[in-house]
């Protein structure tokens, strides 16, 4: 099921997306079905094409990212797999959505991309293990660890390089039925393949993540995980369009820009 946030120039919505590509429609619903439910407002159906999509989920309280999950790209950032998830925040103020502009920061000239598999999660998630992470999974979701490489490099530690705002696009929406361990995961850059993975090379599976991470902090409802990016990742430049498609979910589209 593919649940997206939406506006048709009102307050947001969220409505279950159906139908084929080209011909897709939203049925409204009553309100954030991660509290209420899958509660059907009563207003008609909406087209797809009729509306602007939003970030899926505002995370409630943190994005959860990890870094150098798949060995190949840990290769080319020139350092080894950590032995552990290699986990750092993302604050809420860097979500934006589908077809948003990421805005390069004043100070850095070396912004790159990253596509990533996300995970929304659907309950408060506390000392999880992983035989029961399943559990506290709403669906996931597309995104793009957008960093400042030279803010990484200068600052030694990521809360500037990765947290600044608009660095965490998300979207199109939440597919809330999907098996993620092997989906084709590929970013290109005006249209370039620049990136072209699979999510069956993480290093450190969902599952594994979930409770590595909920021993240390609890996650709750809506906060979302970053689960690593494939080998193929670089510069960007204001004007140009990076998309991130992941096999099963769909595609996400963001133009850079300086302000």
């Amino acid at each position: 099921m593919r649940i997206a946030r939406y506006t048709t120039g009102d307050d947001p919505a969220y409505g279950i997306v159906q139908g084929d590509p080209g011909n897709e429609v939203i049925t409204p619903l009553a309100g954030d079905p991660l509290y209420v439910g899958l509660q059907p407002s009563g207003d008609g159906p909406v087209m797809l094409d009729d509306v602007r999509l939003l970030a899926p989920v505002i995370p409630r309280s943190k994005v959860v990212a990890i870094g150098r999950n798949y060995a190949d790209h840990a290769k080319e950032m020139g350092g080894d797999v950590p032995e552990e998830p290699l986990m750092f925040f993302k604050p809420n103020t860097a979500v934006v959505g589908p077809f948003d502009p990421v805005v390069l920061p004043r100070g850095s000239e070396e912004i790159s991309y990253e596509g990533e598999l996300a995970v929304v999660i659907k309950t408060i998630t506390k000392g999880v293990k992983a035989e029961n992470a399943a559990e506290c999974i709403y669906g996931y979701t597309i995104a793009n660890d957008v960093t400042a490489r030279d803010w990484q490099r200068r600052d030694g530690q990521w809360s500037r390089a990765k947290g600044f705002d608009t660095s965490c696009p998300l979207g199109p929406w939440i597919e809330t039925e999907l098996d993620p361990s092997d989906l084709s995961i590929r970013t290109t850059l005006e249209g370039e393949v620049r990136q072209d993975g699979r999510t069956s090379d993480m290093v450190h599976g969902i599952a594994g993540l979930i409770e590595h991470m909920s021993a240390a902090f609890t996650l709750l409802p809506g906060d979302v995980i970053l689960t690593g990016t494939p080998a193929g990742v670089g510069l960007v430049e204001a004007g140009q369009q990076v998309t991130v498609e992941i096999e099963g979910i769909g595609s996400l589209t963001n133009t850079f820009v300086r302000r």
